[in-house]
């Protein structure tokens, strides 16, 4: 039965799409939901895979082609048996000629490429090799990192078999879809490892084999030669850290001035990681910027410089929440699978409640226009590794306290083993961010572009208040809220921030939702 293939559905923010690459061709068998081809849009890459077992039979949409949401794409028959591909892909292999012909003969070498990035995303960097040569991996194996200015994309094996070469080192820029190493399908480690050591020893002697781009910029920071270093990496090749730990032991005092070595290694145990010595042994290290940084520092200079921030200051009584919690946390935990009971739940539930009632702080400005939206999409700030971001809870007018709790944990989760995507952190009405968590008794957030709020969170700390004339000790919570003041009136602000504070303060409200 003849199917046809079309493209996802676009959002209305997105007109069109990109065909970007096929990874089948006609003639070609697939699986029932194989990876097929990808439509990039100006935000995100998507994938289109197969509907049913089958084959491909005709493609109408080639690479580069410009189409509309379900646009027909190809043409699938399901259920149908591969037949002989087409005389033009005959001459791919070519290409690889320069192959040995023992291993063409029974392994085939395939290309890992980098992902194909969006538009907005220009290119990326080869952040960590998690596989070496002559090294095997089953298929969806993680084998390489590639860093955008967003997020971090997961590279993973495409079979069973062995990394043959790797052609992009890490700290390389690489671009969509470019060649990061070469894949030898269905070999083991030990086939794989006669080439290997024979490409280490020609390598000998030359700088660019024995040292990678890091380990070589380390060196010429440090002033050092390949001959002064002494490799632990694979096959003898030098790393970075053989390069620092070189540079250590060099800083070392000679044994003839025993005074000064207390200092020295006092300097050198403070800083393991330094890659320059000063005159008086003291150590510095200089760093790149991430791209995720980079583009997080850009935004808030351009937040602060495209909007008229103002802040707005409240404080709240944590002590009704927190009895809350600790009446019905143990009943919470059984009753919900194990997902425990926070206070950002309960923040969430409030900000959406207060966002409905002041539709201003849930709006966002799009050039001259005032965007208002009729649903509340919160992003909620997680501290990572590589630096903040805020993955987006959708609909929480339509979300329990236990759906809000098991999302965060499971951004969090994610966050920390760089698995979020792109679509997680799309979008977003609104944004809270927890500095509490560290330790944070008051600061001022910056709203996120084109949002025009965002809710800071403070650590809470008990502090004598007034309460009907006599003073007593409570916990305090400082919430800020920095709002656009093109968009919001200081009025509508302060009232959105007294919202938050009544419905904490009394949780009976966000159940009765007065």
């Amino acid at each position: 039965m003849s199917i046809e293939i079309k493209a996802p559905t676009f959002p209305e923010s997105v007109a069109d799409g990109t065909v970007a690459t096929w990874y089948k061709q006609p003639g070609e068998a697939c699986a029932r939901d194989e990876h097929i081809v990808d439509i990039e849009t100006d935000k995100v890459v998507l994938e289109v895979v197969a509907p049913a077992d089958g084959v491909l039979k005709e493609i109408l949409k080639g690479e580069g082609d410009t189409v509309l949401s379900d646009e027909v794409l190809a043409v699938f028959e399901s259920g149908a048996a591969a037949s002989a591909a087409p005389a033009e892909k005959t001459d791919a292999p070519a290409e690889k000629s320069a192959a040995p012909a023992a291993a063409t003969s029974s392994k085939e070498t395939v290309q890992i490429k980098t992902p194909s990035f969006p538009e907005s995303v220009a290119d990326g960097t080869v952040a960590t090799w998690y596989k070496q040569p002559g090294e095997a991996c089953t298929r969806d194996d993680h084998i390489v990192d590639i860093e955008t200015d967003k997020v971090v994309l997961e590279v993973v094996a495409p079979a069973d078999g062995v990394i043959g070469e790797i052609l992009k080192n890490e700290g390389d820029t690489v671009l969509s879809d470019e060649v990061l190493a070469n894949f030898l399908v269905g070999a083991s480690g030990s086939e794989a490892a006669p080439s290997q050591a024979e490409s280490t020893s020609t390598a000998e002697g030359d700088e660019d084999g024995v040292a990678g781009p890091a380990a070589r910029k380390a060196l010429s920071e440090a002033g050092l030669t390949v001959s002064q270093v002494k490799g632990t990496g694979k096959g003898g090749r030098i790393t970075k850290e053989d390069v620092e730990a070189a540079v250590k032991s060099k800083s070392a005092p000679a044994a003839a001035t025993p005074a000064k070595a207390a200092p020295a290694a006092k300097a050198a145990s403070a800083a393991p990681t330094s890659t320059a010595l000063g005159a008086e042994g003291r150590v510095e290290k200089r760093v790149p910027m991430t791209r995720l940084r980079a583009t997080i520092a850009k935004r808030l200079v351009e937040a602060q410089q495209t909007a008229a921030l103002l802040t707005t200051y409240n404080e709240v009584n944590m002590g009704p929440i927190m009895e809350l919690r600790k009446k019905y946390k143990d009943e919470f935990i059984k009753a919900h699978n194990g997902t425990k009971l926070g206070f950002m739940s309960f923040f969430v539930k409030a900000a959406t409640e207060a966002l409905k009632r002041f539709p201003a702080v849930n709006a966002s400005i799009d050039g001259n226009d005032m965007v208002y939206h009729g649903y509340q999409d919160i992003g909620v700030a997680v501290s990572t590794d590589r630096g903040l971001m805020v993955p987006v809870l959708r609909n929480t007018e339509a979300m329990g306290l236990a759906d809000i709790e098991s999302s965060i944990m499971d951004f969090a989760l994610r966050g920390r083993d760089g698995k979020l995507g792109m679509d997680d952190m799309q979008g977003g009405t609104f944004t809270i961010t927890n500095g509490g968590t560290f330790g944070s008794l008051l600061s001022t957030p910056i709203i996120n572009p084109p949002q025009t709020g965002i809710l800071g969170m403070h650590k809470i700390q008990e502090r004598p208040m007034a309460v009907n004339g006599q003073v007593v000790i409570q916990p305090m919570m400082y919430l800020a809220l920095s709002y656009d003041h093109r968009m919001i009136d200081g009025k509508e602000a302060v009232q959105f921030l007294v919202t938050i504070k009544d419905l904490l303060e009394d949780p009976a409200r966000l159940l009765l939702e007065i």
